[in-house]
């Protein structure tokens, strides 16, 4: 039986100016929602004959790519027009660098941020968002939080990559975070890092008390299946919310047996922002239409009808410093039919392929696998990666490379991914021509073969 209780709101006693516009976005957000497919399809074709105008004016990448553009009016195109634009890959993005950030970002968009992606395919890049793009980003998460009227009061525990913390390290926020803290008051915010092992999660999480928990999928299957195993409480426990992965309805079964709780998940990229939340009311997912068109593609590269699953293809709406115009983000999805909710927002049934394996040590204890790009991208020209862990003493990492790596190179290639193990594992190196995809349609960076 799941828990549930009336949400506690605490307003501050004048937002901040930051806050004030999240709140005149979040009013917006409360119309559009309700807005029929027809409604929202038109509007987005609007703001995408925007951003199409601003690329091509001020962008080189797609100056250069759309020079021969079929699209007769960019302030009237077709769908059909639409889906003859060529398809961004992350090799693109790759080897686009700077020429596909804009030269001229408009007045009003404030200043640049940089974003790294976390390498998660093995294919880490750099993308640009502004001021504008990163309120939006905030939005959507305070929109998350408001959909499934969580307990601002509450602590919020978390457990994933954190820059700075090692494994076993853990800090502690006065607030929930940049999603909140301009607009409501909040319970605190703690943060493990998600290296540390699954026994010391447990123990931590059970001092902690928290209300709510952030993890991913096969994360917070472990720790079910641990609690389960001894028996251990977590009755603060109000709701678990995953990222980064497929939510299995094997993880969202042990949460509801283990702690009576639900799963809410989220879908997201680091270069894109919220792509699409669970439905306050459903398990499957609302496209947050608003800041991203998303396309569901077949192999013939034709929108998939309900009930199809295809690749997820995205444009964003509001990002003017680099646009990412027909983005292949390398995940599948399976395209689901109206939601009885009401809401017109597209409903996308599963996102496929995005669930990792954990790593196991030779004491048996188990490990979320996290190897961020900022730790090797910078010392070989690695273009993809790929490790898999063949038994409990070593890891063969496939590399697939640009050119033949120095000693040296490999060497400390070697030490950078060592520095994120938790036990010195016997590590070599495996060059490919490529790496497959999984049966699920993603690339894994981290495969396990134990049993």
């Amino acid at each position: 039986m799941m828990k549930s209780s009336a949400p506690k709101v605490i307003w501050p006693a004048l937002p901040t100016p930051e806050g004030a516009s999240m709140l005149a976005v979040l009013f917006q957000l409360e119309s559009s929602q309700w807005h029929t497919g027809e409604e929202l399809l038109a509007l987005q074709r609007r703001q995408l004959a925007k951003v199409l105008a601003h690329a091509i004016a001020t962008v080189p990448f797609y100056r250069e790519r759309f020079q021969d553009i079929r699209i007769r009016c960019l302030e009237d195109f077709t769908w059909e027009e639409w889906q003859q634009l060529p398809l961004l890959t992350r090799r693109d993005v790759q080897k686009a660098g700077q020429r596909l950030l804009s030269e001229t970002v408009p007045e009003g968009h404030g200043s640049l941020n940089r974003l790294q992606t976390s390498g998660s395919t093995g294919t880490p890049i750099t993308a640009y968002g502004t001021d504008v793009s990163q309120l939006f980003w905030r939005v959507f998460g305070l929109r998350d939080h408001l959909w499934h009227r969580r307990d601002f009061s509450a602590k919020h525990a978390v457990i994933r990559y954190a820059p700075g913390l090692k494994p076993g390290e853990a800090r502690q926020g006065p607030n929930w975070g940049q999603s909140t803290a301009p607009v409501f008051a909040t319970g605190p915010l703690a943060i493990m890092a998600i290296l540390t092992d699954v026994a010391t999660q447990a123990q931590w999480l059970m001092e902690q008390a928290p209300g709510y928990l952030l993890s991913y999928p096969s994360n917070i299957l472990a720790l079910a299946q641990l609690f389960r195993k001894k028996n251990w409480q977590l009755p603060s426990l109000k709701e678990v919310r995953t990222i980064g992965e497929s939510v299995g309805e094997d993880v969202r079964k042990i949460c509801r047996e283990v702690w009576g709780v639900p799963i809410k998940d989220m879908y997201s990229s680091q270069e894109i922002g919220y792509i699409a939340l669970q439905c306050p009311e459903y398990e499957h997912y609302h496209v947050q239409s608003e800041t991203v068109l998303v396309e569901v593609l077949d192999d013939d590269n034709l929108p998939c009808p309900p009930g199809g699953i295809g690749r997820v293809v995205v444009s964003t709406l509001n990002n003017f410093a680099m646009p990412f115009i027909r983005y292949e983000l390398g995940d599948y999805a399976e395209v689901g039919e109206s939601c009885p909710c009401g809401r017109g927002l597209p409903v996308l049934t599963r996102i496929l392929g995005r669930r990792r394996n954990m790593l196991t040590a030779p004491d048996g204890r188990t490990y979320w696998p996290s190897f961020p790009a900022s730790t090797w991208a910078h010392i070989a020209p690695v273009r993809q990666l790929q490790i898999i862990q063949a038994d409990l003493q070593r890891l063969t990492v496939n590399l697939v490379v640009d050119r033949q790596l120095l000693p040296d190179e490999e060497r400390r290639l070697i030490d950078g991914l060592r520095a994120n193990l938790p036990y010195p594992f016997q590590v070599s190196l495996c060059f490919v021509e490529r790496i497959e995809r999984s049966r699920s349609g993603k690339y894994e960076d981290f495969v396990s073969l134990i049993r």
